[in-house]
């Protein structure tokens, strides 16, 4: 996908949608500024999008979605919106904090597992 132009209404739209980044930076990546739009973006932001954006570039910021943008509604709606039935899984973080990406330890040290109580057979009254 190409750039989108620095238009003064869509750096209006990147300084809003993705605040964490400079405006001109923001639509120099054309797929992670639709993800934040397809997400946090109005109405308004959608019409400024008219004629630079359609359902093609929609889809194709649905497909190479970085992760961590949408939530479950915005990518349910969007998924639908563009033909996508049913919506695939979301995109997840990979990392080294991610429990599934990382190989499990090496050694298991018994002593951090929780133990569980015994209970004790008490003599029953009789």
């Amino acid at each position: 996908m190409k750039p989108l132009p620095a238009t003064p209404e869509l750096l209006s739209v990147a300084e809003r949608v993705v605040w964490f980044k400079a405006p001109s930076d923001a639509l120099a990546d054309p797929v992670h500024f639709l993800a934040h739009v397809m997400t946090y973006g109005t109405v308004e932001d959608l019409r400024a999008l008219e004629g630079l954006a359609g359902r093609r570039e929609f889809r194709e910021a649905l497909e190479n979605a970085p992760p961590g943008i949408f939530d479950a509604r915005s990518w349910a709606y969007w998924n639908l919106k563009c033909g996508r039935v049913p919506a695939p899984p979301l995109p997840v973080r990979r990392g080294v904090l991610d429990p599934f990406s990382a190989p499990p330890p090496a050694g298991r040290n018994p002593a951090a597992a929780p133990r569980l109580r015994r209970r004790s057979k008490r003599p029953s009254a009789g």
